[in-house]
């Protein structure tokens, strides 16, 4: 038990899928997991574990912005032992090719700042997904059919963004599409060695101003799920 996470060490599986929205979080464990138990609801952050496919997996809430994750991840990879992390969530669309309700694999985050960035002081750093999971879930996508994107992503540490020059500045350079937290998560597995990735399905679009209605976000998310599930255990080998 820690601060933030009220379950015991052994309720924890080594591989997490990491919602926003602790809600998002209930509903992928009851759509997508066996013999699922709640093991966490500390601030109302949900926790589930259950099975997939005979694999233990753990889906957690993990909140809104990087601070948030930060502290999520921190205690799963300190006190839980957690090996692989797939942030699972949603993001707006920020080139004309890419649509509302494709899949992006985020193979870079870029940001402005994260909690992480007084560690490096005057060094800007490159974090990246895990090569194994992108490639899997790359796999995985493919193999479902889903219109997939693969590149680079910007995380944002706000969300009502009054920076239209940096928005203008992110599609110039080829971002696919803008959230809120995989800098930090990139950077956190890359400190300890552990494996994260990004799935993210495009809810809305920054260019165009379309955007999911709320009723359709969950069933348009399914894909992606099964996508980070696939590729959490396929890259295991």
């Amino acid at each position: 038990m820690t601060i933030h996470i009220g379950a015991a060490v052994g309720d924890i599986a080594e591989t997490v899928l990491l919602p926003g929205d602790p809600y998002r979080a209930k509903w992928a464990a009851e759509a997508f997991l066996r013999d699922v138990t709640l093991v966490n609801e500390v601030r109302g952050m949900l926790g589930f574990t259950g099975t997939w496919k005979g694999h233990r997996v753990t889906i957690q809430g993990s909140g809104m912005g990087m601070p948030s994750l930060s502290i999520y991840v921190n205690e799963l990879i300190r006190d839980y032992g957690v090996r692989t992390l797939i942030r699972i969530g949603s993001c707006g669309g920020m080139q004309d090719h890419v649509a509302v309700r494709d899949v992006i694999l985020a193979m870079t985050a870029s940001t402005v700042t994260n909690p992480s960035r007084s560690i490096f002081k005057e060094l800007n750093f490159a974090p990246c997904a895990d090569w194994s999971l992108l490639q899997a879930a790359a796999k995985a996508a493919q193999e479902k059919g889903t219109t997939t994107h693969v590149g680079g992503i910007y995380s944002s540490d706000v969300f009502y963004d009054e920076r239209p020059d940096l928005n203008e500045q992110m599609t110039r350079h080829g971002i696919l599409g803008v959230e809120m937290e995989a800098a930090e998560l990139y950077t956190l597995a890359a400190r300890h060695g552990r494996r994260a990735l990004a799935v993210l399905t495009v809810s809305d679009h920054l260019l165009t101003g379309e955007a999911l209605p709320s009723d359709q976000r969950e069933t348009s998310f399914g894909e992606m799920v099964e996508i980070a599930l696939s590729a959490a255990f396929d890259a295991a080998g």
